[in-house]
């Protein structure tokens, strides 16, 4: 876990296919007035974890009490650890602030309809993870996260693929975990969740993921949209300086909210 300055918790939680560094570029100026905290959840980055059932929420909550000092917290979340959020929020709400969503999983969202150049970008997927090559597994996924699934293979270079592919390849190389117990289906009850958000989504992205989030930063009561152009799915290693910006003038704008929650 890292933890950056002091005063009220914001939570990072990272996507699927990476691990706490991808908001490496944003703690330190989140946490130049608030306390900044990205954890690498079970299975990811340096957390190891045994093959055992577990609620994400439940750990998530156990962070932001050893952490946060049990303070609500404003959660951000990429893909999966956008699900983390929505779920943490509909479970318990008292315990979250607001929230920012980066391309967000949804529970309960309904299975997505890929157009026919996209379900061969992942029946290429699944037969290379059918013969277990894990290094060409890894770099699909970059081309499919990082690029852009309808964009040329090796679109992003430099530091922001390099630090993709070394994450990617710890959650592809780690022992299974067990089964994540969060039971809050959350695609149907995104109205309920009142706190102050952002959805924030690429234009190079899956498009059901940007079809999702729009319907998300319309449906919840406070929620907001935001498209970035010419990014995929992962815009703090493709853009990190306009995340810092947007993720940090929203926690900035959510100051003095903190006792507003019921």
């Amino acid at each position: 876990m890292k933890v950056v300055g002091d005063g009220d918790p914001v939570v990072f939680l990272h996507a699927a296919v990476c691990d706490s560094r991808m908001w490496s570029a944003q703690l330190d100026a989140v946490g130049a007035g608030n306390k900044a905290i990205a954890y690498d959840r079970r299975g990811f980055g340096e957390t190891r974890a045994e093959k055992e059932d577990f609620s994400a929420v439940a750990d998530l909550l156990a962070v932001i009490d050893a952490a946060g000092n049990g303070a609500p917290a404003i959660l951000v979340g990429c893909s999966q650890g956008g699900r983390v959020a929505l779920d943490t929020a509909l479970l318990h709400p008292s315990h979250v602030r607001a929230l920012v969503l980066i391309a967000p999983a949804v529970s309960g969202a309904p299975e997505p309809i890929h157009p026919p150049d996209i379900e061969g970008l992942m029946a290429r997927l699944k037969d290379t993870e059918q013969v277990g090559d894990l290094d060409r597994v890894n770099a699909i996924k970059a081309h499919h996260w990082l690029d852009g699934p309808l964009q040329p293979e090796g679109r992003v270079t430099g530091e922001a693929r390099r630090l993709f592919l070394d994450m990617n390849d710890i959650a592809l190389r780690s022992p299974p975990i067990g089964q994540n117990l969060d039971a809050a289906p959350a695609f149907h009850r995104l109205g309920e969740i009142s706190v102050p958000s952002l959805v924030i989504w690429g234009d190079l992205d899956f498009p059901h993921i940007q079809e999702r989030c729009r319907h998300i930063a319309m449906t919840m009561p406070n929620g907001s949209g935001h498209m970035l152009a010419g990014t995929a799915h992962l815009p703090s290693l493709e853009r990190p300086a306009e995340i810092t910006n947007l993720v940090a003038a929203f926690v900035d704008g959510c100051s003095g909210q903190r006792y507003a929650l019921s």
